[in-house]
């Protein structure tokens, strides 16, 4: 009851007063009042919100983002309204634009205090990024992958949630083929065989429904179907890109012969497989967490379920597939001392706000890496997290690698698939090409602290 009461107090300060609007006209006041008789949130990390910011006198900060806008002015607005000397603008930035302006902002001085990571761009930013000033073993005890984000004993930022693939299948066109929620795919071969139920032609050999469409997409599944076969991304020396190989070559052939051989689509079925999902063309598409908001707010009509990636065979597989983290926000290096310590306690903040946490976890569909919101009701009944929930002990992390891979596999399957080029010869190519590129990065992968990596 007692710790219902502490939740129950910070909710009430999260959504008091939310305006839903930027921070940048509120009228600050001298803060003279230390203690504030509220509770201490959280059960590791934990914010005392019973201090002075900047001595209490008046701060204002920029919090850049790109995305989540309502969700983080909650958050803000809550925090202000404990402190009354504190501003927090909150300044949203289109994506291609945040990855040009951020760094150099960060590197000239001029950036914001606050500022939304995506792990992708790990290299550019790690120099301009202050240590959370948070012990990592109190993290470990409230988020699961920490350990992947730890640099000479300290954090820049860790992982709210894990995002990952799933089927996405259209329910209407299932129930047409006379299938039922009994023929779930546990395997590829039976995920073949459902596709092919599920594909539908003219009579002519041209194709009106496709069973299953991975077009513009390949680069995402080809990593997960070598993980099933515990075919690592990177050599043992954890840096060295290693994508040609027998895995690899297999797995791709096992993609083009779902096209070529067992005819459950086709390369020239559109060239976006998002959107032919989205307008009822094809039953099955596999696609990550964020998909599943996409279709909800853009497909509106469309009645989609999600099941887990099946595995080579009825066992469980060395890994289902990898995950991404959602980030954490980061803390510039590069700004006042004053700008930092109020960035520090909003961090504590937001770190023990478990309703700002889910509210993150629920609008992207990722996972929670917060232990104490895994048994949540709204976590445990939402669609894709109740699909992730018995394979998420099974994904593997491989750190933030650049996007270049991504890129380049696609590339070469493209090569394949539309020109005709030999598998070999393109893998080694791509293979080669992305080593090329990686030249000079500091990137280490995590891969090795997989938790069953014994089992290779």
């Amino acid at each position: 009851m007692k710790k219902a009461a502490l939740w129950m107090t910070l909710l009430v300060l999260v959504f008091t007063g939310c305006s839903g609007g930027s921070s940048s006209g509120k009228n600050l006041s001298e803060d003279t009042t230390a203690q504030k008789n509220l509770p201490v949130l959280g059960e590791n990390v934990k914010f005392d919100p019973n201090i002075l910011i900047n001595d209490g006198k008046p701060i204002e900060v920029e919090f850049w983002i790109w995305d989540a806008e309502e969700i983080f002015q909650e958050i803000i607005d809550g925090f202000e309204e404990i402190y009354p000397n504190v501003s927090i603008k909150l300044v949203k930035q289109p994506w291609q634009d945040y990855w040009t302006k951020l760094p150099l902002a960060l590197q000239n001085g001029s950036g914001p205090a606050l500022f939304a990571i995506h792990n992708s761009q790990h290299e550019n930013l790690i120099n301009y990024l202050e240590p959370y000033d948070i012990d990592v073993e109190d993290l470990k005890a409230d988020f699961t992958g920490v350990e992947g984000h730890v640099i000479d004993g300290k954090v820049h930022y860790i992982d709210y949630g894990m995002m990952t693939g799933s089927i996405f299948y259209n329910k209407d066109l299932w129930q047409d083929a006379g299938l039922t929620e009994a023929d779930i795919p546990e395997t590829w071969d039976e995920f073949t065989s459902v596709a092919r139920k599920l594909t539908k032609t003219d009579g002519k050999g041209y194709i009106t429904q496709a069973g299953f469409n991975y077009n513009q997409d390949v680069k995402s599944i080809i990593m997960g179907l070598n993980y099933q076969k515990g075919q690592m991304m990177f050599g043992e020396d954890q840096r060295t890109i290693n994508m040609d190989n027998p895995i690899t070559v297999e797995n791709m052939q096992f993609l083009i012969d779902l096209y070529e051989k067992h005819e459950v689509g086709s390369k020239d079925f559109g060239i976006n497989d998002s959107e032919s999902f989205g307008q009822g063309q094809s039953a099955m598409v596999y696609k990550w967490g964020w998909f599943y908001n996409a279709l909800v707010n853009d497909y509106p009509d469309i009645n989609f379920g999600v099941f887990a990636m099946p595995a080579p065979s009825g066992q469980v597989p060395f890994a289902y597939d990898r995950y991404n983290g959602e980030s954490t926000m980061g803390i510039s290096a590069t700004n006042s001392s004053a700008d930092k310590e109020l960035a520090q306690a909003f961090i504590r903040y937001f770190m023990s706000n478990d309703q700002a946490m889910k509210d993150l976890c629920l609008l992207y569909s990722v996972f929670p890496a917060k232990k104490s919101l895994v048994e949540n009701d709204e976590v445990k009944n939402h669609p894709v997290m109740k699909t992730l929930a018995p394979c998420v002990d099974r994904l593997i992390w491989p750190g933030p690698f650049p996007g270049i891979i991504e890129t380049q596999m696609q590339q070469t399957f493209e090569e394949i698939i539309y020109n005709g080029a030999d598998i070999n010869a393109a893998v080694r190519a791509g293979n080669e090409s992305i080593m090329e590129d990686m030249k000079g990065s500091e990137f280490v992968s995590t891969e090795r602290r997989y938790k069953y990596i014994n089992e290779l």
